[in-house]
């Protein structure tokens, strides 16, 4: 049996597949080349990205720095009184918190034994000048003897020194009797100024040492506010051009103070140095050891601009801030000179101008030549 006979398609030469694949490369590259050109083209034509910002208003006006410490109402003046002679107390007229006046009575020793140094002083005084009558008399009648055979001119040099001798022997007694005096009226303690008595450290029938003390008292004549300044702060007390204080017993009312004393050395147990301040105008009442609120206020001694800390952009060791076109929204980056930071603000001294825009947040992440647009309810004009 004989098969028919099949036409078989004809085979295409190698060379026209690879004339149309190649047609179909170059018709792919020139698809891809148009589709980029294109694209490029779209982005060329579409606007750059306007950012939202916020900014604050540059203001330069002075400023002052402000410090407000605690501190307690104590007197300029704390004495310890005490006898000026020795001797037992007898009587102790006062007790703490007791308000004297100037020459009231305190304690009194037993005057026992003062009363008759006293005595003696007298008779002491009373027999020199005895001795001085007697001898002052023997030297007038020698004199009377002047001229006459009996007369011896050294023996009325030896009368005449007997006469001075006798009155320097009064004198003597005298001071003596008025040492003795004073020694009495020295066993009765008296206040020499108006004040209140803090402590009391002797009671009756205690026998006491010549100026040990007896009872404490506190002036109210000069009353200071006292703090403890840290060591951080030492400067600020000290330019501070206003000081006030106000009582926590009275709030709301301000009165001045001046600093009177800054202690050169730390307190060893707070390790702050202690302060006092002397209170100008008293108010009504006021007490030792009530507490106070003392503000230190340093002004500037030029304007300055305070802006959020978020505000600076730290180029190197330079600080600098992002200035805002008020008109174009672009930006420009601008160093400026800090007068001083603070825990949230940075006080701009220069660089930038009273009324300028500078952004205040982000800051970190604009570019130089940037646009930025204003949030309507931050946009400022002038």
């Amino acid at each position: 049996m004989r098969l028919p006979t099949v036409r078989l398609p004809r085979t295409f030469p190698l060379k026209a597949v690879a004339f149309g694949a190649a047609g179909l490369a170059l018709l792919g590259g020139g698809f891809a080349i148009f589709s980029f050109t294109a694209n490029a083209s779209k982005v060329a034509t579409t606007e750059p990205i306007v950012r939202p910002a916020r900014v604050a208003e540059i203001a330069y006006r002075r400023q002052a720095q402000t410090l407000t410490l605690a501190g307690t109402v104590v007197p300029r003046i704390e004495s310890t009184l005490g006898f000026r002679v020795a001797g037992k107390i007898t009587r102790r007229a006062i007790d703490v918190g007791a308000t004297v006046k100037p020459g009231d009575v305190i304690a009194e020793l037993d005057p026992t034994d003062y009363r008759l140094a006293v005595d003696n002083a007298r008779a002491a005084l009373a027999s020199a000048e005895a001795d001085y009558t007697r001898a002052k008399a023997d030297h007038e009648r020698y004199l009377k003897l002047k001229g006459s055979t009996a007369f011896v001119p050294q023996t009325l040099d030896q009368r005449q020194s007997l006469a001075s001798t006798a009155l320097a022997r009064v004198d003597q007694a005298r001071s003596q009797l008025a040492t003795a005096e004073n020694n009495l009226d020295y066993t009765v303690l008296r206040a020499d100024a108006a004040g209140v008595v803090t402590a009391v450290q002797a009671e009756v029938g205690q026998v006491m040492a010549q100026g040990q003390g007896v009872v404490r008292v506190a002036r109210l004549d000069e009353l200071e506010i006292l703090v403890g300044v840290p060591e951080h702060r030492l400067k600020t007390v000290r330019e501070a051009n206003v000081a006030s204080f106000e009582l926590w017993s009275d709030p709301g009312k301000r009165h001045p103070a001046r600093l009177r004393e800054l202690s050169p050395s730390a307190d060893p147990v707070t390790r702050t140095y202690p302060a006092r301040f002397s209170v100008l105008q008293p108010p009504e009442f006021i007490g030792l050891g009530m507490t106070a609120t003392l503000v230190f206020e340093k002004r500037d001694a030029a304007a300055v601009a305070e802006v959020p800390l978020s505000a600076i952009f730290q180029r190197g060791t330079q600080p600098a801030v992002w200035v805002v076109d008020r008109t174009t929204g672009l930006i420009d980056l601008r160093p400026v000179t800090i007068a001083r930071w603070k825990d949230d603000t940075a006080a701009i001294a220069s660089g930038v101008k009273d009324g300028e825009l500078v952004a205040t947040a982000g800051v970190h992440k604009l570019e130089h030549g940037q646009k930025v647009r204003l949030q309507p309810q931050q946009q400022a004009t002038r």
